[in-house]
């Protein structure tokens, strides 16, 4: 399974590391992950929220399409020049995204990466939740708020603030590897996952009012 996380200026450093260092736990351990930092442009060196600089190993989707694309959050309740908010007042990444999405990834989003799935126009009717200062605009996006620490709707799944990233890597672990992995992770990382997840029930349809 490849996974892509999507990186950009001002992202917040545990919404993407946290899920990355679980999702390389589980590969360790024999989960079928590969996974990747990316960015809209080529490789290099991206400033995070609180000062860290990461590299990027190369563009989104540069090897075809992930089966699974990652979106952090960071800055949306400030306001910040670099971080969430502004990547979506650029066409270009919330286009990246819903083309993504349209080509058949699963999305998932931490925290206000949320919001970027809802600036492509991905979440209206959908079960979603994002860091608390972003719920009155998440439900403005159209959003089906749920109070859970982890949203899954199928194939768009988002989580809560920032440390919630531990908790969607460890749901996805369990989603697409086994729940007999995610004890393995969590034994490894002394972390045990917090509040509830919620998941569509299936057969509901995209969007459909289920809870």
């Amino acid at each position: 399974m490849r996974i892509e996380i999507l990186l950009y200026p001002g992202f917040d450093e545990l919404d993407a590391i946290g899920p990355f260092e679980v999702l390389q736990q589980a590969r360790k351990r024999g989960a079928p992950f590969a996974t990747r930092l990316v960015s809209l442009v080529p490789a290099g060196e991206l400033r995070a929220a609180n000062g860290l600089w990461v590299r990027s190993e190369g563009r989104l989707a540069e090897h075809g399409r992930p089966d699974l694309l990652l979106v952090p959050g960071g800055g949306w309740g400030t306001r910040a020049p670099q971080g969430a908010w502004a990547e979506a007042q650029r066409p270009e990444t919330p286009a990246a995204i819903r083309a993504q999405h349209g080509d058949g990834a699963i999305l998932a989003a931490v925290c206000t990466g949320a919001m970027l799935l809802g600036a492509a126009g991905l979440l209206y009717g959908r079960h979603a939740t994002t860091h608390h200062v972003a719920l009155d605009e998440l439900r403005a996006q159209g959003a089906q708020l749920v109070d859970a620490r982890v949203v899954d709707d199928g194939e768009i799944i988002t989580s809560g603030g920032v440390s919630s990233g531990l908790d969607l890597g460890l749901w996805l672990v369990e989603r697409f590897a086994s729940p007999e992995t995610v004890r393995q992770v969590e034994t490894t990382l002394e972390y045990q996952r917090r509040g509830p997840i919620w998941r569509k029930p299936a057969g509901a349809a995209a969007g459909s009012n289920v809870g």
